[in-house]
Formats: structure tokens, C-alpha cells, sequence
């Protein structure tokens, strides 16, 4: 493998939205438009093994101090090689630079994001607009089985 870590560009999206599509298919992970996804573009960090998509994720801004990690992806071809790690470390690097003091995730991969300092934390520590602006949109809503870990930088 040849990963390069790097911020997406518009027409990426394409390619972002099929390497999803199963997770939010079996609501893993939220859907997004395509609008949304180019709206937000610049929050985006990909995964790229020659000039191939391989995984993705966002830092997506809460408030001054405090973001979150989602849409995290990796193709299912390329697990188990370190590209989350990369990628999330990548992402957790810009967070820093932003000044951000916590990252946290929604997920069911708990281990994994364990293994890379996060710790777990009730979701009603979670800010109320990530509920209502995102989990709403959630096929599982209001019954949710995400577990949510923190960051702390």
C-alpha cells in the first residue's frame, strides 16, 4: 500500500459517496447528500492508495472547544492495515491545530477508537444539537446502540 493522506476536492464526492453507501445502507453510518458532503467538503480528510478512495472521515465543529469525528470509513478491502489509525490521527492533528481541546465519535467500533486514547462517556455529555441536527436523521432514532467516546487533546 501507498497511502497519502490528504484534504478531498468537490469532485471527489462521487467516489466518498459509493465508498459509504453500504454503511449507511444498514445504518451504520448517517446518510449524507451529495450537496451536504461538497458543502462541507473542507471538514473532509481521505485516504488515498494510488489515487484510489480508500477511506475517509470528517471534523465536524461543535463549538469553540469541542468537535467530533464521523463519518469514518475504510474500505472493507483496506481494514486491518493502520488506515483509520492514519486517518484518525490525521484528523486528531488538525483538531489540535484548531485549538480544539475534545474530538468525540459516535460508533460501534469501541476498541478501535481505544486503542487510540479515546475514552467512553454517557451520550447525554454530547452536546443537544448534535441529537437533534444529526441523530434525527438516524433509522435507528431514538433508540440508539452507538456507543460515545471522547478525546481528550
Amino acid at each position: 500500500m501507498n497511502i497519502k493522506i490528504l484534504k478531498p476536492k468537490p469532485k471527489d464526492v462521487p467516489a466518498m459517496q459509493k465508498l459509504i453507501a453500504k454503511e449507511v445502507a444498514n445504518a451504520v453510518i448517517l446518510p449524507r447528500s451529495d450537496d451536504e458532503v461538497s458543502t462541507n467538503i473542507r471538514s473532509y480528510t481521505i485516504a488515498l492508495d494510488d489515487d484510489e478512495i480508500i477511506a475517509y472521515g470528517a471534523l465536524h465543529f461543535h463549538t469553540m472547544f469541542l468537535a467530533e469525528i464521523r463519518s469514518l470509513i475504510v474500505a472493507e478491502k483496506s481494514r486491518g492495515f493502520g488506515v483509520g489509525s492514519l486517518l484518525v490521527t490525521e484528523i486528531l492533528k488538525e483538531a489540535k491545530f484548531y485549538d480544539i481541546k475534545q474530538v468525540f465519535t459516535l460508533t460501534y467500533r469501541k476498541s478501535f477508537f481505544q486503542r487510540l486514547g479515546f475514552h467512553e462517556i454517557a451520550k447525554t455529555e454530547l452536546p443537544a444539537q448534535k441529537i437533534w441536527a444529526d441523530c434525527a436523521k438516524c433509522k435507528r432514532f431514538p433508540v440508539c446502540d452507538e456507543i460515545a467516546l471522547i478525546y481528550d487533546i
